[in-house]
C-alpha cells in the first residue's frame, strides 16, 4: 500500500492543493480527473518521486517499485529498439552479475574466518535469494511480445532508436515500464500517442497484467474500461469516488446540486443576519443579539460550489462557403520515399458534407495522405480538389508551432483580419481565455490551453473542408464534448484523422483504414468498423489455429 499524506503544493504564494490526502492499495486502477491546471500531473510527479512538494510526504514500501510515464518525454539513445527496451530488466541482470562477482571472489580468497569473508557470504545470500524469488522469464520473448502489442513491426527492432519520432519513442519507455512489473504504474495521457489497435492491447494490458495504475488520460472510453475509482483534483482538494469515470459524473452532478443548495441557504441566512445587524446596530436593547450575530458571521465556514469544467467555452465554427459536389477525389494515389512504400492505389471519393474518419497505425500514411491533399508534397496517381473547395488544416503538432513568446491576445491579433479584430477579446473569452489570461505568454500555458488557442487561430477564417489530425490531444474531456457537438453541426466536409474512438462515435460516419501499405474503405461509423475489424482479427485467428 502507498500513502499519500497531507500534500500541500503551493507556487508564488498561491496554493495549488492542501492537505491531500488518500491511499493507493494492490490492483487498484484509478483514474486521476480535474480541469487543466487542476494540478494532476504535478500531483502524478510527487507520488513519482520527480517532484517535491511543499510539504506532506508520500510513504511505500522500500522495496515498492513505482513506475511513471511523463506527457511529454524525448529520451536518447544510441541503442536499437530491441536493446533499449530490454533495459526494462537492467537490475536483474545487473543483480545477476553482481552474484557471479560475489562467488567469483569467494572462490579466490582464502581468508574464511574474517568478518569481510562472512559479510561477502551475507550479501551473496541476500541477493540470491531475490534473485531466485523473481518468477522465470523468457525476456527476449516478453520484450517481442510488448512491441508487437505496442504496434512496432519485427522489422523495427534492430533500427536504432533515433530513428523513431517523440511518438514512438514514448512507446518504448511505455514498454519498458509495462515490462517492469512495477507495484504502482503513473500514466499522464498514454494513448496520446497511440492507434486503436494498440490502445485495445494496452486496456487488456492493464487489466488483466498490471498491478495498480494511476492515470491521467482524456480518452473517455480507455478510462472507463480500465479504471474502478476516480479522484477528482478541484479547488485545492480532492474527491474519492471507488466508481469507474461514468458513474463519477453522476454523482459529481449530485453533489454540484447539493454544494448549490446549500450555498443557496447559507447566502440567504448571511443576507437575513446581515440586514438584522444594520437594522438594531444602534439599538441599545439589542447590542447582545447584534454582537453575537456579528460574531456569528465571522466565524462561519463559507459553503464552495466547485467549479465547473469550462463552463464558459461556447464553440461555432462559421458558416462554409459552398463548395463543389465532390471535395476531394483521389485516383490510385500512392506515396514513397525512395525504395518506401507508405501506400498505394488508393481511391477515395469524398462527398460535400461527408465526415469521414482515417485510421489505422501510426506510421502507415494517414498525415501523409492529409499532406498530398494539402499539396504540400508530391505523390502518384490523381488527386482531385473540388470547385472552391477551401481548406482549414489542424496538424498534429499545431500547438507546439506556436510563438512562445507572443501572448494569447497577440498570438491571435497578428492574424485577425477585418472585424474580427474588434472581437478578439469575446472570441478568446469564449475559448476560456479571459481575464488576465489573454496576457499569459504562449511558453506557460499547458498542453490543452495551446491546443485550444491553435483551435481559435483555425476559426478565424471561414472553410468548407476542415482536415484535422489528432485534434483531442491533451484536451479535457469537457473540451472535447464540446469540440465534438461543434463539429457535428458544422456545415462543411470534415476529415478526423484521430485514435480516439470515443471522440469518433457519433461523428464519422465513414472509415478510411491505412494499413499494409493500402487505403481501404468501410461504409460504417466507428462502432461498425471496429466490430468488423475484431470479427476479421478473430477469423485471422481461426486460420493460424
Amino acid at each position: 500500500m502507498i500513502n499519500v499524506d497531507s500534500l500541500t503544493v503551493e507556487f508564488a504564494g498561491s496554493t495549488l492543493f492542501k492537505d491531500v490526502s488518500f491511499a493507493i492499495n494492490p490492483k487498484d486502477r484509478i483514474a486521476l480527473m480535474g480541469k487543466n491546471g487542476a494540478g494532476k500531473s504535478t500531483l502524478l510527479k510527487i507520488i513519482a518521486g520527480v517532484q517535491t512538494p511543499t510539504r506532506g510526504k508520500i510513504a511505500a514500501p522500500k522495496d515498492a517499485v513505482i513506475a511513471y510515464l511523463p506527457q511529454h518525454l524525448m529520451s536518447h539513445s544510441e541503442l536499437n529498439v530491441f536493446d533499449e527496451t530490454t533495459k526494462a530488466f537492467a537490475s536483474i541482470f545487473e543483480m545477476k552479475n553482481k552474484i557471479d562477482a560475489i562467488n567469483e571472489e569467494l572462490s579466490t580468497r582464502t581468508d574464511y574466518d574474517s568478518e569481510a569473508y562472512y559479510k561477502l557470504i551475507e550479501d551473496v545470500s541476500t541477493l540470491s535469494e531475490h534473485y531466485y524469488s523473481i518468477e522465470e522469464i523468457n525476456y527476449d520473448a516478453e520484450v517481442e511480445k510488448t512491441l508487437l502489442g505496442l504496434g512496432f513491426e519485427r522489422s523495427d527492432f534492430s533500427r536504432p532508436t533515433s530513428e523513431f519520432s517523440g511518438g514512438w519513442r514514448m512507446r518504448i519507455e511505455l514498454a519498458k515500464i509495462l515490462l517492469q512489473k512495477p507495484d504502482l504504474i503513473l500514466l499522464d495521457e498514454p494513448t496520446n500517442h497511440l492507434d486503436i489497435e494498440s490502445i485495445q492491447w494496452l486496456e487488456e494490458f492493464l487489466i488483466n497484467s498490471a498491478n495498480a495504475v494511476m492515470l491521467i488520460s482524456h480518452d473517455r472510453a480507455f478510462v472507463d474500461a480500465i479504471t474502478t475509482r476516480t479522484i477528482e483534483v478541484t479547488m485545492g482538494r480532492i474527491y474519492d469516488y471507488n466508481v469507474n469515470y461514468s458513474h463519477y459524473l453522476q454523482l459529481r452532478e449530485e453533489r454540484r446540486v447539493q454544494q448549490q443548495k446549500h450555498y443557496d441557504e447559507q447566502q440567504k441566512m448571511i443576507a437575513e443576519t446581515e440586514e438584522f445587524i444594520e437594522r438594531f446596530k444602534g439599538t441599545y436593547s439589542k447590542t447582545l443579539q447584534v454582537q453575537s450575530r456579528v460574531k456569528m458571521l465571522e466565524k462561519l465556514e463559507l459553503v464552495e460550489v466547485d467549479e465547473e469544467d469550462t463552463s464558459r467555452l461556447r464553440l461555432r465554427f462559421p458558416p462554409s462557403p459552398r463548395s463543389g459536389s465532390y471535395p476531394v477525389i483521389c485516383e490510385n494515389v500512392g506515396k514513397s520515399y525512395g525504395t518506401h512504400l507508405v501506400f498505394g492505389g488508393a481511391n477515395l471519393t469524398i462527398e460535400r458534407g461527408q465526415k469521414i474518419a482515417f485510421v489505422g497505425k501510426n506510421g502507415e500514411g494517414k498525415s501523409t495522405l492529409v499532406k498530398c491533399i494539402m499539396q504540400e508534397i508530391q505523390h502518384e496517381g490523381k488527386l482531385t480538389l473540388g470547385h472552391n473547395t477551401m481548406i482549414g488544416y489542424f496538424a498534429q503538432n499545431e500547438a507546439s508551432l506556436l510563438d512562445e513568446e507572443l501572448t494569447v491576445f497577440q498570438t491571435i491579433d497578428d492574424i485577425a483580419q477585418g472585424d474580427v479584430r474588434t472581437k478578439i477579446k469575446d472570441f478568446l473569452g469564449a475559448f476560456m481565455f479571459g481575464g488576465d489570461d489573454i496576457h499569459k505568454k504562449v511558453k506557460v500555458l499547458s498542453g490543452g490551453e495551446r491546443t485550444r488557442l491553435a483551435m481559435v487561430k483555425l476559426l478565424l477564417e471561414p472553410v468548407n473542408l476542415l482536415i484535422l489530425d489528432e485534434p483531442t490531444n491533451h484536451l479535457d474531456m469537457k473540451t472535447k464534448d464540446i469540440l465534438k457537438a461543434a463539429l457535428k453541426a458544422y456545415d462543411g466536409t470534415l476529415i478526423l484523422v484521430s485514435h480516439d474512438r470515443d471522440f469518433l462515435d457519433g461523428l464519422a460516419e465513414k472509415v478510411y483504414e491505412f494499413g499494409h501499405k493500402k487505403v481501404t474503405e468501410y461504409l460504417y461509423d466507428i462502432r461498425g468498423y471496429l466490430e468488423k475489424k475484431k470479427l476479421q482479427n478473430l477469423r485471422e485467428l481461426e486460420r493460424k489455429a
